[in-house]
């Protein structure tokens, strides 16, 4: 599976820059609301050093890294969800992505217009969240339909899922995304069925003055206060050093960013960060044409991570060979591996762990 995450804020927050610079794409970045008309997409490699380390060690034709995918949608303002701005269409490519990534305007510039005329973050963060959250009401609205409909005619189901759709009511009533209240499983899985776009998990991203960097300054801590009552994490982003970071070669932006006190770009630290989030790990697989990395949820078992890299892996699965990255790092190759009893044979039951490298056995 390939992460995608959905950029979001409102109009001038920064976020086509911020896009720019995480996948080093050309979207239009200009100083007037709903400058992204389409939403700009891109795919990058996550920030794996292990993929490069294996591809060393084995030398096959080809190495791939997981990928991230991007999606910047338009700028929100207070009325998208009843079509104001460019309202529903992006509303609705929202529920696309795995993730959000919200980001908010945490700099003073003159310059560069804010939308309701100052910079305030928690009013800024709560504009994105109502509207998301008419957005949900109205799509909880058209689902009650349905289920009232099918509860008349006996159905226990559809009885069972109306008396989540009321709590679920009253939270999106005052505002509240539908992520901040703790379900069952069982709750849950309705849940998922209606898709609601205020139950995507959200990193905020505090996009900062350069003068700010590494922590952000006051602006950023109240974004930080925000995120800890919604559960998020906050990750804190110089757009415009960004921007400049892009145009540099490797070595060039390592010595930029230590300039501001920053040991990663923005883009590894995002997608570690989003990682965490979704609760997602990478394992490799590695043979004679190419080493690759696979994403997965935290606790896949071995045969469904086998059927990521091919289904026929996971319909004739017999067993999982594994070593860990950090072993064969550490020895130098496999047969090291092997010879100090790290090389290892998992069965079905076997949860999948970050960096594991598995060689799949089954039948065809």
């Amino acid at each position: 599976m390939a992460l995608k995450i959905g950029i979001v804020g409102l109009p001038n927050a920064g976020k086509s820059t911020i896009f720019n610079a995480l996948t080093k794409a050309a979207a239009e970045v200009a100083n007037y609301p709903f400058c992204t008309i389409e939403p700009n997409v891109g795919v990058v490699p996550g920030p794996d050093h292990r993929v490069k380390k294996v591809f060393e060690i084995y030398r096959p034709p080809k190495a791939t890294p997981a990928t991230v995918e991007f999606v910047d949608i338009a700028g929100l303002v207070k009325g998208s969800s009843k079509g104001e701005g460019l309202g529903n269409q992006f509303l609705s490519r929202i529920r696309e992505v795995d993730a959000l990534l919200h980001i908010v305007r945490c700099f003073e510039d003159p310059n560069v217009a804010h939308v309701s005329g100052e910079v305030d973050p928690q009013r800024d963060i709560e504009v994105v969240n109502t509207e998301l959250c008419i957005k949900d009401l109205e799509t909880l609205e058209n689902r009650v339909k349905k289920l009232e409909k099918n509860a008349k005619a006996g159905d226990k189901a559809a009885r069972a899922a109306l008396g989540i759709c009321e709590k679920a009511s009253a939270l999106l009533q005052d505002s509240t995304p539908i992520r901040k209240r703790s379900w069952s499983r069982e709750d849950r899985a309705i849940l998922e069925e209606i898709q609601f776009l205020t139950d995507k998990p959200v990193l905020y991203g505090a996009n900062v003055h350069e003068m700010d960097l590494p922590s952000g300054g006051p602006l950023a801590d109240r974004v930080r206060e925000i995120a800890k009552a919604d559960g998020a994490k906050v990750a804190v982003i110089c757009g415009k050093v960004e921007a400049e970071v892009m145009e540099l070669s490797d070595d060039e932006a390592k010595a930029y960013l230590q300039e501001f006190g920053l040991k990663e770009s923005s883009l590894d630290h995002l997608i570690r960060l989003s990682y965490e989030l979704l609760g997602l790990v990478t394992f490799l697989t590695v043979n004679q044409n190419e080493v690759r990395a696979w994403t997965v949820k935290k606790g896949t078992k071995a045969p469904q991570a086998a059927g990521v890299v091919h289904t026929d892996f996971e319909r004739g699965f017999i067993r999982a060979e594994v070593m860990c990255f950090s072993d064969l790092e550490k020895y130098g190759s496999q047969q090291a591996v092997k010879e100090k009893g790290l090389y290892r044979v998992e069965g079905k039951e076997y949860d999948v762990s970050d960096g594991d490298i598995i060689y799949f056995r089954f039948n065809v």
